[in-house]
């Protein structure tokens, strides 16, 4: 192997060679014992040149020649000297008037050469480089810094041993881009020759990354298992291995490319029958043979079978690679109808909606095929987050299991069936274990019901219970919905919103149903910051659910971008997203848990004057209402949206009617109580008759309950309605605390200095710029659309300008100067 001109020695090392040069160290006898690439070449023949400058006499061992009496000797590769070199050698080490320092690799260990290293005073330990190091070595090699990125690269791939980073360097060259170039591994072309066949095979086997046992190797290599060691022992002396036993990528990238796919078959065939044998995992050698590729000679019935063993280990973790597995099964020979069932549930956990439902279709098709109850649960939950909820019912209670009882349960309470849903729970098989998994969606199911029934408190009780039943298996298993879901749905509709981010926040920490319902946990945590009026947090949330979302899981998210844009009155924004709000109503029927997105659409569409396009919706969710007795703990949404909407449509009868509906069930706790209430406030307000009393008591109650924007603004509506100003001013502060914004005075003093814009203005002009009138800028800051005009015409007045043109420009050219940014 070739070295580096200039070895990279830590301090302690560079200090022993100076000893030895300088005579500090009077006749050194010392062992340099690494493996393959670590430097012990590039070591000696730094001291080689220590002690030319220092005048110190060097010797070479050659076998055959006198042995020197002063000076130093160095011998290279000494565990590859025959029996009568090592003689003279012990000779030397015990005889001899010369220093002496031997470089030798941990293996082979003759007894000869072993007796000599236990009798040297000392051993030179070298070990990998750091970042440091590996800069350093990559700079002298290519004669240039090595940026960050190629420097962690180049450790990574070598493990620091400077040996195979110097030799990585030279491939690269001045070329900066990290990769391993096919230069940097014909270099490994010797070391895998001369290695005996066991020692290859046993890097081979390293490579798949399989815990590598004594036993599993003597049935590998076909050994008695107390002669593993010496293979081990061989293996280690390349090299090649880190300091855990295993294979470095540069090793792997080298074995790949220098040894024939027949041989690496061979030895992954055989790995693959003894790990099945044992039943140990496989999941190692599985990405292994999926790496190799078709040109590998891998296939038949073994190889498809740890394929299938390998989905079952990663099909909790990993189910994309699951996907990918059960994929190479039938590649490999596996008859498709066979595992069907379970690549249509791979596909699911891996969000593979279509592939999914097309795979278990195929399998419920097919008269005779095996799984498909297992296909048509499968289908149920991927239409169920498609929001087909009917569909999904029908699959399950074709399915037939206790599992899939409750699953229909919930779907037909969903779509507005709840006799056929108490009917489909207590048709459960009686002779089905109760699993944890099956008694916790029971347990959901009966809780739903208990919600519609009018028990709220129990309800939510019941599905706090299911949803920590399933925590411990909730990661590895297939659900349309949730627990931790429905009961956060239930615990918002009660306004008990700490109850609902703690299920939330709970599933997500237990992966409860796998990466495919994270988003929909992520979804409605998001909802539970904006009816808090935590804008931001609720913005990051949706962001964190990612894009290409199910159609359940993308209507909530349009549905909370349409409630965030209302919440800032950012009216172009709401523009924006109304499309995608209608497209999105179109995908996903209405159903009993999109009851919250419908709200919000009802008060969006009466924003932008287009409401008949949502009515037939609407109209099908009063219908599911009924269906199911108008039950108030789940009818709320509706009407506080419908409220909101006749308001602004400014429809009083309708307003009135649904203030009537939320009165009606005010005695269904104390949440239901709170909004029936701000109910009738509300259309105090907007027929003029302001009770500051009255507003404040009803703000107070919104806010405490959870929804602080809706008291906030109720406040604030108030206070721009009241002729009162003393109760304009109070109301005023009362919206802006519960806001958390410091009191500010109604009409700030005029700067002293002119052309200057004090914090309120600058706010105010940001506002007007952005396109929003003076009626929603005083929504947003809650001052009032005449407080609105007398900040314009006071920026009007001390920028100097002479129209409302002028002045719209000026205030952006000083809002650009203010962010840097136009």
């Amino acid at each position: 192997m070739s070295q580096p001109a200039l070895p990279v020695l830590d301090g302690p090392t560079r200090q022993l060679c100076a000893d030895i040069a300088e005579r500090r160290l009077a006749r050194p006898r010392l062992a340099v014992v690494a493996p393959g690439g670590y430097g012990k070449t590039a070591v000696l023949d730094h001291l080689d040149r220590d002690c030319a400058r220092a005048g110190l006499p060097v010797h070479r061992f050659r076998p055959g020649t006198s042995r020197p009496e002063q000076g130093l000797v160095l011998v290279d590769d000494a565990h590859e000297l025959a029996e009568p070199a090592l003689a003279e050698l012990a000779a030397l080490a015990t005889e001899g008037g010369a220093g002496l320092v031997l470089a030798a690799r941990p293996w082979p260990l003759p007894d000869t050469l072993a007796g000599v290293l236990r009798g040297l005073a000392g051993q030179l330990v070298l070990r990998p480089l750091d970042h440091g190091g590996t800069a350093t070595l990559l700079a002298a090699t290519t004669g240039r810094p090595a940026p960050d990125r190629l420097i962690e690269f180049t450790r990574t791939q070598t493990g620091g041993i400077p040996g195979f980073v110097h030799r990585l360097g030279q491939a690269l060259g001045r070329d900066p881009e990290p990769r391993i170039p096919e230069a940097a591994l014909t270099g490994f072309r010797h070391e895998l020759d001369r290695a005996g066949e066991d020692t290859l095979q046993l890097l081979l086997a390293a490579g798949t990354g399989t815990r590598l046992d004594a036993g599993l190797l003597a049935g590998l290599l076909d050994r008695e298992p107390e002669r593993v060691g010496e293979v081990l022992e061989s293996a280690r002396a390349t090299g090649l291995l880190d300091l855990e036993g295993r294979l470095l990528p540069i090793g792997a990238r080298a074995l790949a490319v220098l040894v024939p796919a027949e041989r690496r078959a061979a030895l992954y065939q055989r790995l693959a029958g003894l790990l099945l044998q044992r039943e140990a995992p496989v999941l190692h050698l599985a990405r292994t043979l999926l790496d190799t590729g078709p040109g590998s000679g891998l296939g038949g019935p073994g190889s498809a079978a740890v394929f299938e063993a390998a989905a079952a280990e990663a099909i909790g973790s990993e189910p994309a690679l699951a996907t990918r597995l059960l994929d190479a099964a039938v590649a490999a020979g596996t008859r498709p109808a066979d595992i069907g069932a379970r690549r249509a549930a791979a596909a699911a956990r891996a969000g593979e909606l279509d592939t999914a439902l097309r795979l278990a279709d195929e399998v419920i098709a097919t008269a005779g095929a095996p799984g498909r109850a297992e296909a048509a649960r499968v289908a149920g939950t991927v239409l169920a987050h498609r929001g087909r909820l009917d569909r999904a019912t029908r699959m399950h209670r074709w399915a037939g299991g206790t599992l899939d009882a409750a699953c229909a349960a919930i779907g037909l309470l969903g779509t507005g069936r709840p006799g056929e849903a108490r009917e489909a729970l207590a048709g459960a098989p009686a002779d089905e274990p109760p699993t944890l998994l099956a008694t916790a969606l029971t347990d959901t199911a009966e809780g739903l019901l208990a919600s519609v029934a009018g028990a709220p408190t129990a309800a939510l009780s019941t599905l706090v219970s299911a949803a920590e039943m399933l925590e411990p298996v909730g990661r590895t298993v297939l659900l349309p919905d949730s627990p931790a879901a429905l009961g956060a749905l239930v615990a918002i509709h009660s306004g008990e919103l700490t109850i609902a981010e703690t299920l939330l926040r709970d599933a997500g920490a237990a992966r409860c149903g796998g990466d495919i319902l994270a988003a929909r946990h992520r979804l409605l945590l998001a909802w539970v910051a904006m009816l808090r009026g935590e804008a931001e947090r609720a913005g990051a949330l949706l962001a964190e659910a990612g894009t290409g979302l199910a159609p359940r899981d993308w209507l909530f998210a349009v549905a909370l971008r349409v409630g965030l844009a209302r919440r800032a009155s950012d009216v172009a924004g709401l523009h924006r997203i109304w499309e995608q709000a209608c497209t999105a109503v179109i995908r996903h029927p209405v159903d009993l848990f999109t009851l919250l997105p419908f709200g919000e659409f009802a008060v969006a569409a009466a924003r932008l004057g287009d409401t008949e396009r949502l009515a037939p919706h609407l109209r099908r969710a009063s219908e599911l209402c009924a269906a199911l007795d108008h039950p108030p703990l789940w009818t709320w949404p509706l009407h506080w949206g419908g409220l909101h909407g006749a308001i602004i449509a400014e429809r009083q009868e309708e307003a009135a009617a649904h203030a009537d509906a939320l009165s009606a069930g005010a005695g269904n706790g104390a949440y239901a109580a709170v909004l029936a209430a701000a109910a009738r406030c509300w259309l105090a307000v907007v027929r003029g008759a302001v009770d500051q009393e009255q507003v404040e008591q009803a703000a107070r109650g919104l806010h405490e309950a959870g929804l602080r924007w809706d008291g906030a603004r109720l406040a604030g509506q108030a206070a721009i309605r009241t002729a009162d100003r003393k109760a304009m001013v109070g109301l005023l502060e009362i919206a802006r605390s519960m806001q958390g914004q410091p009191a500010q005075p109604e009409e700030p003093a005029v700067p002293a200095e002119r052309g200057r814009l004090s914090e309120r203005e600058l706010q105010v002009a940001e506002l007007v710029v952005a396109g929003l009138t003076y009626r929603q800028v005083g929504d947003r800051l809650f001052i009032s659309a005449k407080t609105v005009e007398h900040h314009m015409a006071r920026m009007r007045q001390r920028l100097g300008a002479a129209s409302r043109a002028e002045l719209l420009s000026r205030l952006r050219s000083v809002l650009e100067d203010r962010t840097g940014r136009p």
